[in-house]
């Protein structure tokens, strides 16, 4: 398993893990919907045609940074300056040995104080959908 540890999430990593293990390739990705954060303004010659407040979560799928890989996928990354994402996601994606396990449920991104802030409001309330621990 690997993560980049700036996202927060209520992952299921053991529905994670069955899924990449029923599919029997090299990798897979959680891939989830983020939140919009921005209106979409839709422009014709300069001209503002319509406008759609933020969509509550987005029509693309990204990557939400939570991994099952199989061991030869070492064998992907060259050296230490290899960006996982650019390089190694990449070939395997490339060679249809990377998944995607779509997580529906709680995710966010903590790499702005912005976000951070998000964050500890959450939990402060005692709502915090990522605490599945008693």
């Amino acid at each position: 398993m690997l993560t980049y540890g700036d996202g927060v999430s209520n992952v299921n990593v053991d529905l994670l893990a069955k899924e990449h293990n029923q599919r029997g390739n090299l990798a897979t990705v959680t891939a989830v919907k983020p939140k919009g954060r921005y209106g979409h303004l839709f422009v014709q010659d300069h001209k503002v045609e319509s406008f759609i407040e933020k969509k509550p979560e987005s029509d693309t799928w990204i990557n939400g940074g939570f991994f099952i890989l199989e061991p030869e996928c070492l064998t992907y990354i060259d050296d230490i300056y290899t960006p996982w994402e650019q390089g190694p996601m990449q070939k395997l994606a490339e060679e249809g040995e990377l998944n995607a396990y779509l997580h529906t449920g709680f995710w966010q991104s903590m790499d702005t104080l912005r976000e951070r802030n998000y964050l500890e409001e959450i939990w402060n309330s005692g709502q915090a959908p990522w605490k599945i621990w008693k």
